[in-house]
């Protein structure tokens, strides 16, 4: 067994003691010694030497009670034992310097003494074994054991790969959360769970702004709040969730609703508003479609992030709020920053953590468990549905084929689960019913595809090109949007004439030619993937 050598501080109150007398009080230090089963063979004794009375004291008794016990005495004065930053910089000086010979010695941290922020100090050097010790922490004898002053010894090794339990224990709890975030849906597209697996990790570690990317659909809100739900449940949220679609915020009162406003503010503003950033204090905050925002209400909302101050609507004192923001949105933050229609330093700050939700089609293999996460949840709203073997093959076949465009994402999954429900024949969706279901996702997608999205991209641009020009960029998009790759994209468009060039790169030509009216793949497919 080798020699076990003992790190500790020496305990200004619990190992002060004069006369006779102190052999009927417990002092930790001397204690170390009273253990026949327990030999302490050096004890690095940490002493404010203007305590060397009592330090004294200490070593003459130890070497009563425990001959073989050498104590060495080490100055580590401190103007203010309570200081978290002087405490650390001592003992990690003391641990750096020391002759550490692992080989020959065992080492223990003795965390009985100090002040407590000492002991969180040596913890810490401890867990990271900046300190190559384990853990001894003493307990006084029971009232009635008279004269049994050494007490009880506990060790704690920190080596978490020693406790197997302990770590699967971890794990599961992490796997979890993660399935909380997943909404407990068993997905098994594996960039997703990596993406679920980060966010848990930077959700638990940091409160900097998150910003979730992705179409419109991919289940951003849901997200948040999930995330809310979770920082609550570990107490490191107090506050509400606290959702507002920025699309919805116009005109003055956007920096009401947001910031709130004073009474008399403006005209018919009776009485004082809190806004959203105030009501989410001690919570969290989702902006969704930040993209939205406009100039002012943008460089209100980087000062509330910087300093977690701002004024109201009319007000001249300044409010306070803390809390945790994450924004959602389906632009390309960065395009609207080179177009002069979002402010860069507000990006910078939102980007720090950005995440994009992948869309549905670029997840067809979780269609399948969405299928029985969306029929759980309408049972929760009454009677049980369920499909017969040949109708949800049927569906899946459908569901996963290039023929569906998911335009809606998770949204159109969850209404189309929730008509064939709500018509189910008692209580069974049949092969007629999701044939029905079939031909009406066909009208809306159709009808998605009319809509005039390119003049919700180019703006007034629209008008400055040639018919020809918009009915040939419109039928590109149109394909595009049907496609789960700018390859494939490419590959369909340039099709009759690929085989006529030596040198082919049907994404490249695409990308040039969207390129040309100032459009990316992300922006007209809704996905991420090229």
């Amino acid at each position: 067994m080798k020699p076990q050598v003992v790190i500790g501080f020496l305990g200004t109150q619990l190992d002060a003691g004069q006369g006779a007398g102190r052999w009927e009080k417990w002092r930790p230090t001397v204690a170390l010694g009273m253990h026949e089963d327990f030999l302490v063979h050096r004890l690095e004794l940490l002493v404010d030497l203007r305590r060397y009375g009592v330090a004294r004291q200490v070593q003459q008794d130890l070497a009563q009670v425990s001959p073989e016990t050498e104590v060495r005495l080490h100055d580590t004065y401190l103007a203010d034992p309570w200081d978290f930053e002087s405490m650390y910089g001592v003992l990690h000086d003391f641990a750096k310097g020391y002759a550490f010979d692992t080989e020959r010695e065992d080492y223990l941290v003795h965390i009985t003494t100090g002040t407590h922020v000492a002991q969180i100090c040596l913890f810490l050097l401890t867990e990271s074994r900046r300190l190559p010790a384990r853990l001894l922490q003493l307990s006084p004898p029971r009232k009635q054991q008279v004269g049994a002053n050494g007490g009880s010894i506990s060790l704690i090794d920190l080596d978490l790969s020693r406790y197997d339990r302990l770590a699967r224990r971890f794990e599961r709890e992490q796997e979890d959360d993660r399935t909380h975030l997943k909404s407990g849906i068993a997905t098994r597209n594996a960039a997703f769970n990596r993406m679920i697996e980060q966010i848990e990790i930077v959700g638990s570690r940091s409160t900097a702004p998150i910003l979730l990317m992705g179409p419109t659909g991919a289940g951003k809100s849901q997200l948040a709040r999930r995330l809310f739900e979770l920082k609550k449940a570990r107490h490191e949220l107090s506050g509400r969730f606290v959702e507002v679609n920025c699309a919805t915020l116009r005109g003055d009162g956007a920096m009401s609703a947001l910031f709130g406003h004073v009474k008399g503010a403006y005209t018919g503003a009776v009485g004082e508003r809190a806004g959203l950033l105030r009501s989410a204090h001690q919570g969290l905050l989702f902006l969704d479609e930040i993209g939205e925002l406009g100039a002012d209400e943008q460089a209100m909302l980087l000062r509330a992030l910087e300093d977690r101050r701002f004024l109201p609507v009319g007000g001249d004192k300044e409010v306070e709020s803390d809390f945790q923001l994450i924004a959602g949105t389906n632009r390309d933050l960065g395009r609207r920053v080179a177009e002069g229609r979002f402010r860069d330093d507000l990006y910078a700050r939102l980007n720090i953590w950005s995440f994009h939700l992948p869309g549905l089609a670029e997840r067809l293999e979780d269609i399948e468990p969405n299928l029985d996460y969306e029929l759980d949840r309408h049972a929760q709203h009454g009677h049980r549905v369920t499909f017969n073997r040949e109708a949800r093959e049927r569906y899946l076949r459908f569901a996963q084929s290039a023929e569906a465009t998911w335009h809606g994402n998770f949204r159109d999954l969850g209404a189309s689960l929730t008509r064939m429900a709500t018509l189910a024949p008692a209580g069974r969706i049949t092969v007629d019913v999701v044939d029905e279901e079939l031909q009406r996702l066909r009208r809306l997608w159709r009808r998605d595809e009319q809509t005039d999205v390119l003049r919700e991209w180019l703006g007034a641009e629209l008008d400055a090109l040639d018919l020809f020009d918009q009915l040939q960029l419109r039928e590109v998009v149109r394909l595009c949007r049907r496609c789960r790759s700018l390859s494939e994209a490419g590959r369909q468009l340039f099709a009759a004439s690929r085989s006529k060039r030596t040198s082919t790169n049907d994404a490249d030509r695409l990308r040039k030619y969207l390129g040309r009216f100032g459009l990316s793949w992300e922006t007209v497919s809704g996905r991420n993937d090229a």
